[in-house]
């Protein structure tokens, strides 16, 4: 591994935990030349889930791209990055435990606004009106009905 601000090979580990699901370990480093500290994540390989996107085409799931979508569900809204990345693992953590090889993108929208919906209500509205493609603000008025009837 090189350091990312002098790319000098020589590292030293200072820190390694678990993260909150056990799934990852951090492991803090430190550079001997520069001194600087970075963060790193270890993971374990596995056989990528493919999700099945409503016209069929596959593509591996992609952690990174489910990050941007909720990134962009949260924006202005009291959420930190660490409650992101949390969400991600859940949705991640269930998906992989599923054992299925592929899983329909319908289900992935489905975990995320779980989690997200008892994160923050604005951002689940948010995703959802993304992800189920509200047409008009009639659709956007159904999905907010039912998250007030559910209170």
């Amino acid at each position: 591994m090189k350091c990312p601000y002098c790319a000098c090979e020589d590292i030293k580990v200072v820190d390694s935990r678990p993260t909150d699901e056990g799934e990852r370990i951090r492991r803090r480093r430190e550079c001997f030349q520069c001194g600087r500290r970075f963060t790193t994540y270890e993971v374990i390989e596995t056989t990528p889930v493919m999700v099945v996107k409503s016209d069929n085409s596959r593509e591996p799931f992609n952690r990174e791209k489910l990050a941007v979508g909720l990134q962009r569900a949260c924006v202005k809204r009291p959420i930190s990055v660490d409650q992101i990345d949390s969400v991600i693992d859940k949705v991640e953590s269930r998906i992989y435990s599923s054992m299925e090889r592929e899983v329909p993108s319908k289900l992935v929208g489905e975990y995320t606004m779980e989690y997200l919906k008892d994160l923050d209500e604005v951002a689940y509205v948010r995703f959802a009106s993304v992800y189920k493609q509200f047409k008009d603000i009639h659709s956007f008025m159904t999905e907010l009905q039912k998250l007030i009837d559910e209170k």
